[in-house]
């Protein structure tokens, strides 16, 4: 690990960097406050000890350079001469800590331990931190897609409830992480919870917590997902399928930022911002009786709807190839080559479980299919059949698309007519002779 001394005194500079190279740490020291920033663009330190009183400069605004240019560098403060006031401003302005002269070896020796650990801790939040945003991010370029975030874009600074629908498969999770990651919250935590997937008698435990002896089986107390979300975000998936009593609970979160535990009596406050989502028709639950028609109204303050995949087929190939990158990389294969026939076959197909369904048949590919470049035959293999082709989103000359229309439209204007084919051309205003020799052309069947 790379350490920088920055201070006015060289027979402190010498010494630190004799007891930390003692230490294994590769070590330089500068005496100057500007020779010290061009060693830190020359060297690259990851730790920097800094004096607060240097020739004349400012050791606090060298520090404020240091953490606008190089954020990720921990900067220790050290002095002989300052107060309270200057570990403060310190602090703020993002020393890691603060020493005062004369140092202390061994306390030296501890503090650059810790900076280290706190430094690989710090790293491997970031490679996680990314691997979520990956895991979370958005696909698409859509004229559907873009409108989806930019509605994101205006309602995720506030805190106003948004209930997002849309069928399964179309992201809505992403959408409510997306909402999340830039609000105010972003650095608080966002708590899912999904309704269908839990027991009806456990919902409210789950949600809401419990006291120990609640139940049995309860040797002690645990939060709910209510609490485990306080100060940032609770996700409320199918929201649909959450029974009466647990409704009536999140309604009175939204209305007081209060709740019991399940087996107690005592008033917990909260603050959380509640995205809820849907497959279903709120509306009519609404009507059934099975939903509260104030929590729906509640909820719905800034509504958010997920496109299905077939509303937006031209985003399929941005979808490939992202999910093909991340596969080749977590299977550690080489990348696969999807040739533009085999887009072109693939977005012309119906994938009823949308972006989900693609990414599985994705992750298919890279597993059953060894060659590196995939042709049509080879997703005709392993995927939909022709049946499940989508009509509109076919690509094919417009004759034959004309052709095959005409096709499905008159045997099922037939079928409704039970084969009459004067009864047939009355009702869609065609001359019965007409409409004959298009049934013998198209070689429409009885």
């Amino acid at each position: 690990m790379r350490i920088l001394v920055i201070d006015d005194e060289m027979n402190i500079c010498l010494s630190l960097k004799n007891i930390l190279e003692d230490e294994g740490y590769d070590c330089q020291y500068a005496l100057k406050s500007k020779q010290g920033l061009q060693k830190i663009e020359d060297f690259a330190p990851e730790i920097v000890l800094l004096d607060v009183r240097l020739d004349g400069a400012n050791g606090l605004d060298v520090l404020k350079q240091i953490k606008e240019n190089h954020s990720q560098i921990i900067v220790i403060m050290i002095s002989g001469h300052s107060g309270i006031k200057e570990a403060v401003l310190a602090m703020k302005y993002g020393a890691y800590d603060f020493l005062e002269k004369p140092l202390s070896l061994t306390k030296i020796k501890v503090i650059i331990k810790k900076a280290y650990e706190f430094r690989s801790i710090s790293k491997d939040y970031d490679r996680l931190k990314g691997e979520v945003s990956q895991q979370y991010q958005i696909i698409g370029s859509s004229k559907s897609i873009e409108e989806m975030l930019s509605l994101i874009e205006r309602a995720a600074p506030s805190d106003s409830k948004v209930l997002i629908r849309g069928e399964s498969g179309t992201g809505k999770e992403l959408v409510a992480y997306a909402i999340h990651n830039q609000s105010k919250r972003a650095a608080k935590p966002f708590v899912k919870f999904n309704s269908a997937a839990i027991p009806n008698e456990l919902v409210e435990s789950e949600l809401f917590g419990f006291e120990k002896g609640a139940f049995t089986g309860a040797v002690k107390s645990k939060d709910g997902k209510i609490e485990q979300a306080d100060g940032g975000t609770l996700f409320l998936d199918e929201i649909g399928d959450m029974n009466l009593n647990a409704q009536a609970k999140i309604l009175r979160v939204i209305q007081e930022g209060e709740f019991e535990r399940v087996g107690g009596n005592k008033t917990h406050k909260v603050d959380v911002r509640l995205i809820a989502a849907t497959h279903k028709n709120l509306e009519e639950l609404v009507e059934q009786g099975t939903f509260r028609e104030d929590l729906y109204y509640r909820l719905n303050v800034i509504p958010i709807t997920t496109p299905p995949l077939r509303e937006h087929p031209e985003d399929i190939p941005l979808i490939i190839d992202h999910y093909s990158h991340y596969y080749a990389e977590d299977l550690k294969v080489p990348l696969k080559i999807f040739p533009d026939a085999t887009l072109k076959e693939l977005q012309s197909w119906q994938f009823k479980g949308n972006v989900r369904e693609l990414r599985n048949f994705i992750e298919r590919i890279y597993i059953l299919i060894s060659k590196q470049i995939i042709e049509t035959d080879d997703i005709m293999l392993l995927g939909q059949k022709k049946v499940h082709t989508d009509f509109w989103n076919e690509v094919i000359s417009f004759k034959e698309k004309k052709r095959q229309f005409e096709t499905r439209y008159l045997s099922t204007q037939l079928r409704m007519h039970n084969g009459n084919v004067s009864k047939t051309a009355l009702s869609l205003g065609l001359q019965v002779s007409n409409l004959s020799r298009k049934i013998k052309e198209l070689e429409i069947k009885d």
